[in-house]
């Protein structure tokens, strides 16, 4: 059974994950709501999520759903609250059983998502094959909504923020964080690269990342503290968002703020391992004007004169 594009009034789109998975679903929400012309589009998200996902244009409201063990009260809170809405489309873009679950008995008829931990349970389903890492993130999304018949020609990724938080505006911001240790450059590195940034005279270096990275921040720039501005832990998600659209590039390991980043139209310099499938550039890099990859088999391999000289080229070409 396939959805009347024009009957078709609210749609309930699930990605309680991390927010840089998130954010890659941004042309994957475009499309549905290029094709369901009259559907209200409501997203349900992690609180963490929440207001970054309000910052979406074409989001009409927001549900916090964290990803987490719930009681049998709040899941039955949530089934209740969604039959309310009248929901004709439901998207787990994160498959789990609870959601499949939710979403049935939820009684939402068209339920789609992936073959995996209860796929029986959906209306339109694929098989998950991302492990393989042979399409982007953003491809692999945009396939899975098109099974309903969404697309869309423009696969940017969008987010309004205020940009009126910071003025300076000759920074570069480093993230040198990564919540997968495969993924990350040795910080050293990155302490030696902020170094040598902060001799280029008139650019303003700043580190940024979460509350769980400030201890580490600290350590990392023990001797740069006048040097460098360090911003750890101390912005909200949508904070973060405005200080990146403000910064002339991000350096960064293979994170959520390089996705963020290419939401406000900041170059993104990305330092990735390409030999593990499903972890390297080809899905999980960045999808931003004139942003780069740095990548090889071994992190080791890649030198901090290396991503120097590749930050002063990308600053050279895009001098605004």
């Amino acid at each position: 059974m396939q959805p009347n594009f024009k009957t078709v009034k609210n749609i309930l789109v699930v990605r309680n994950d991390r927010f840089g998975e998130f954010l890659l679903n941004i042309p994957a929400l475009r499309a549905l709501k290029e094709t369901f012309i009259n559907a209200k589009l409501i997203a349900m998200v992690d609180p963490y999520v929440k207001e970054l996902a309000a910052g979406i244009p074409f989001i009409d409201e927001v549900i916090s759903w964290q990803a987490k063990r719930h009681s049998l009260t709040e899941t039955l809170k949530l089934i209740r609250s969604l039959r309310k809405k009248h929901f004709d489309i439901a998207v787990v873009l994160n498959p789990s059983k609870e959601l499949h679950m939710i979403t049935t008995l939820a009684g939402i008829p068209v339920r789609v998502g992936y073959n995996r931990k209860w796929g029986r349970l959906l209306t339109h389903r694929i098989e998950d094959k991302k492990y393989l890492g042979d399409k982007h993130e953003i491809e692999y999304n945009l396939q899975l909504v098109g099974l309903i018949g969404a697309k869309t020609e423009n696969l940017a990724l969008s987010l309004n923020v205020n940009n009126d938080i910071i003025e300076q505006e000759s920074i570069i911001a480093i993230h040198p964080w990564t919540s997968d240790p495969l993924k990350q450059w040795p910080l050293d590195n990155f302490y030696a690269l902020a170094k040598k940034l902060t001799e280029i005279p008139g650019l303003k270096i700043i580190i940024v990342g979460g509350r769980q990275e400030e201890e580490k921040s600290i350590r990392l720039l023990k001797g740069l503290e006048n040097r460098v501005v360090n911003l750890t832990g101390k912005t909200s998600l949508l904070q973060l968002a405005a200080v990146l659209k403000k910064c002339k590039l991000l350096i960064s390991a293979d994170s959520g703020p390089v996705h963020l980043a290419c939401s406000v139209g900041t170059p993104v310099l990305a330092i990735f391992r390409n030999d593990i499938p499903g972890k390297g550039p080809a899905r999980w890099g960045p999808r931003g004007k004139n942003s780069f990859v740095i990548a090889k088999n071994s992190l080791e391999d890649i030198k901090v004169e290396e991503v120097l000289e590749k930050a002063k080229d990308i600053l050279l070409k895009n001098p605004g």
